[in-house]
């Protein structure tokens, strides 16, 4: 075991140069994880995850930055990691946690500022891992290939021994980013009472199951789940397949969103593809619940396609395709904003969309704690964009109405 501590600032010199010499070795295809903790500012960070990822074909390295219930994500060569990393225990983090293939060693950093470097070398256990560190690896998986799941056999995903079918991994692979979006927000969400979700336009349920059997068979929590469409039959199907799987807590109502009554309390709402306008009432009723998790794939955005007038962006807008998808865009990205109006850290990140398109967006909000003052500032900012582009959104109607109740 090597040993290193620093006091002084030559000795702390001598420290960030073995460091560094240490990082440039271990940041390569043997690098299992690194883990940055007690944050010096929790305002900027409370973690740190550093692991080993090939995209296509090319090892990077992506660094997790927990910060309250958010969670960012960023891929960097082993060059502008090794620096990031120490930055951030120069700056922000007092330890550090290395593994590797041969080597452990640990960084802790004293409120005095004195450092200390511990290395352990052990014998590597594996000759080869590019294999195992693909971006899509089984082992990276909440629900892994090989092991069956019930709800997921249930629906054809999975064959009764655990192997997904070839033509369903597309879905299987949809299911865990989904979980994963959950498992971020996790924090947020209620533990000492029934967690009540309601998914708006839960369609044949892949989600609304995959959901359900996460939070209550995995992570063991109290939930009541509540899966609402306008289609019978689907809503018939799944009501037969919750019954056969024995999910006793979760069921599902025939209803229209904008009507729907059958709630006065519920933590998270999620909409997963309810198309135009229903996405906005969808949002409205889960604010107007005060739920601490949203969850929304909003499609079809064609409200603000008919409304957007600019003589400024004509040159754009003349190109009809080049509307529509800036339409979607900018609808989804004032309902990100008028959500944060309304208290919420909101995030819009990519998802994986096998309804309509390879890609489409996720708008997360999580609700913030404590007493929230509306921002003016971010209400002009957005009458800025609508009078620019002569739009009225829905959402903001509702909301209004909602206000003024």
């Amino acid at each position: 075991m090597k040993y290193i501590s620093a006091g002084t600032e030559a000795e702390e010199d001598e420290f960030l140069v073995e460091l560094s010499r240490l990082l440039e070795e271990i940041l390569n295809i043997d690098l299992q994880q690194i883990i940055l903790s007690n944050s010096k500012d929790k305002a900027q960070g409370t973690k740190v995850k550093v692991r080993p990822v090939l995209l296509k074909e090319e090892l990077v390295f992506q660094e997790t930055l927990y910060l309250g219930t958010q969670v960012f994500h960023e891929n960097l060569t082993a060059d502008k990691m090794r620096e990031r990393i120490l930055e951030r225990l120069s700056v922000l983090f007092r330890q550090g946690e290395i593994k590797a293939e041969g080597l452990e060693a640990t960084v802790l950093v004293s409120k005095k500022g004195k450092v200390t470097l511990k290395v352990k070398r052990t014998a590597k256990t594996s000759e080869a891992r590019k294999q195992e560190l693909s971006h899509n690896r089984t082992k990276q998986y909440i629900l892994m290939d090989g092991t069956p799941v019930d709800f997921l056999v249930g629906l054809g995903v999975q064959t009764p021994d655990g192997k997904v079918n070839k033509t369903r991994y597309d879905k299987f692979r949809q299911i865990n980013r989904y979980l994963e979006f959950i498992e971020d927000v996790l924090e947020a969400l209620p533990k000492d009472r029934t967690l009540r979700i309601i998914d708006f336009g839960c369609g044949k349920s892949y989600l609304t199951f995959a959901m359900y059997y996460y939070l209550h068979e995995l992570q063991g929590r109290d939930i009541e789940v509540t899966g609402l469409d306008l289609k019978t039959d689907v809503i018939k199907h799944c009501n037969e397949l919750a019954e056969k799987l024995g999910y006793d807590r979760l069921k599902f109502e025939r209803g229209d969103i904008s009507t729907y009554e059958g709630a006065t309390e519920v933590d998270m709402v999620v909409s997963l593809h309810a198309c135009d306008k229903a996405t906005d009432y969808a949002l409205e009723k889960a604010v107007k619940w005060g739920a601490k998790v949203i969850l929304a794939v909003p499609c079809c955005q064609h409200e603000l396609n008919s409304q957007i007038r600019s003589e400024v962006l004509q040159p754009v807008l003349k190109y009809g395709l080049i509307k529509e998808r800036m339409a979607a865009l900018i609808t989804d990205a004032l309902r990100a904003n008028l959500l944060e109006q309304q208290g919420y850290d909101t995030q819009i990140l990519e998802f994986i969309d096998m309804e309509h398109t390879p890609k489409n967006l996720l708008i997360r909000a999580v609700k913030k704690t404590g007493n929230v003052i509306k921002s003016k500032g971010a209400t002009s900012d957005i009458s800025r964009v609508e009078e620019l582009l002569h739009i009225e959104p829905t959402l903001e109607q509702l909301l209004n109405e909602e206000n003024t109740d």
